[in-house]
């Protein structure tokens, strides 16, 4: 008997990384957190230019509220898309 055939085989547990695991996980978790500001920010900006572009004053709401929507459809995707991989 080899030394190796001893220990009882764990089919569930992954190779150590050495921490790259975690770091992927703590990117996505930086990405997550970032995703919905920045999409808020670019829709509130569209929605200004929008507004001095057509005189008028209220397109930016809506530039905030479909960039907040824009912004949680991805997170969404990218939660869904991390769920499948682990």
């Amino acid at each position: 008997m080899s030394p190796d055939s001893t220990r009882p085989e764990k089919p569930d547990t992954k190779p150590d990384d050495g921490g790259l695991a975690s770091l992927i996980r703590a990117e996505r978790l930086t990405q997550i957190a970032f995703i919905l500001p920045a999409a808020v920010f670019i829709g509130w900006v569209l929605g200004v230019l929008l507004d001095k572009w057509l005189h008028q004053h209220w397109i930016y709401i809506v530039g905030i509220i479909l960039g907040s929507v824009a912004g949680f459809i991805q997170i969404f995707r990218l939660v869904a898309a991390s769920g499948k991989e682990s």
